[in-house]
């Protein structure tokens, strides 16, 4: 593996129990009963873990914002064509999208990045990391190989210290790539050794006989390549796109930056079940946002053992869920920072 790769795993340590422990207290000494704000302070205690401060610190927010085609949409998988994903990345740098109005929402920066569309945007409109004009299909070949895979991590990394750099404390992880819930399921079917079925929805909204067409690919694929994928950075490279890699990155380096990780839907849970196979610790620095309505969803939550915080019966993507959950760990950090206490309200706590 590449060696900057090895050294941002190096880097990640565990989250701290002794400052979830101390803002546990801070909490415990406000004007309300014991643990009345429920999973509100559990959180508030998972960001102090997270940064290993108690109280945790007020949020600067990034969303970052990946895109990239995949070749596997050549077998007839989505219900939109690949020029869709270059024209996306254009309504983002134009603010126009969904992700955008819930950023602006939310007080985050949307920071969009190609990490390779089949046609690049116009020069200067989003961040180019561009890895190649998508990846090839795994239908039939490995959709990189692992030197792109290695790539693609490191630009995912690259972007994460720039921003924490410039001061951004969470950074939340979105996406956009016609085909990548294809992507996506088969990876998640490879690491978790599942049928592909039961981690397979319908994307865009595809209907059931694209569907059905959608797994027969991921499992003769799965076929072809698990003999060859023994690794989780082969597996990624067989099956992976260059957006899914560069969040591993994303992943990695805000791990070992003790930035809190939040994750927005199915794609960007894989991404980060690359990371935590590749670096078990990850784990602890991630927060699942929602739950989506792609099936693969609560499978990966579970192996990632994380409790998203809403269902709104989403599946758009784009870091969409995890803006909306922002002002959640806003207000869980608010709380710890702003709440009176017993004792300096003057309220008996007795």
């Amino acid at each position: 593996m590449n060696h900057k790769i090895e050294h941002a795993i190096a880097h990640v340590r565990a989250t701290n129990d002794a400052a979830a422990a101390a803002t546990q207290a801070l909490l415990n000494a406000k004007t309300k009963p014991p643990g009345s704000l429920g999973e509100l302070e559990g959180l508030a205690c998972r960001l102090a873990a997270i940064t290993g401060k108690s109280p945790p610190p007020r949020l600067t927010k990034a969303v970052v914002v990946m895109g990239a085609d995949h070749g596997v949409t050549d077998e007839g998988i989505s219900a939109y064509p690949a020029e869709v994903t270059a024209q996306m990345l254009a309504n983002f740098a134009a603010g126009g999208a969904a992700i955008n109005v819930l950023g602006r929402q939310a007080g985050a920066t949307v920071l969009v990045v190609d990490m390779g569309s089949r046609v690049p945007p116009p020069d200067g409109t989003v961040l180019s990391k561009r890895i190649g004009p998508g990846t090839r299909n795994f239908a039939h070949e490995p959709a990189m190989t692992e030197a792109q895979a290695e790539d693609a991590i490191l630009a995912g990394i690259e972007v994460a210290r720039g921003l924490i750099s410039e001061g951004v404390n969470l950074i939340a992880l979105g996406e956009m790539g016609i085909g990548n819930t294809t992507s996506a399921s088969a990876l998640c079917a490879a690491l978790l050794k599942v049928p592909p079925a039961e981690v397979t929805g319908r994307g865009t909204g595809i209907d059931d006989h694209t569907l059905a067409h959608k797994v027969a690919v991921i499992e003769s694929a799965l076929v072809r390549h698990t003999p060859h994928a023994q690794t989780p950075l082969q597996t990624l490279a067989a099956f992976g796109g260059f957006e899914i890699a560069g969040l591993v990155g994303v992943c990695l380096a805000g791990a070992a930056a003790r930035v809190p990780v939040l994750l927005d839907g199915f794609i960007t849970s894989v991404a980060a079940l690359v990371a935590v196979r590749l670096c078990p610790l990850v784990q602890q620095h991630l927060v699942a946002s929602h739950r989506s309505v792609e099936i693969g969803h609560a499978a990966v939550c579970k192996a990632l053992q994380l409790t998203p915080l809403f269902d709104l019966q989403m599946r758009l993507g784009e870091g969409s869920g995890a803006a909306l959950a922002m002002p959640m760990l806003d207000a869980a950090v608010a709380i710890v920072h702003e709440m009176a206490t017993f004792a300096s309200a003057g309220v008996s706590s007795h």
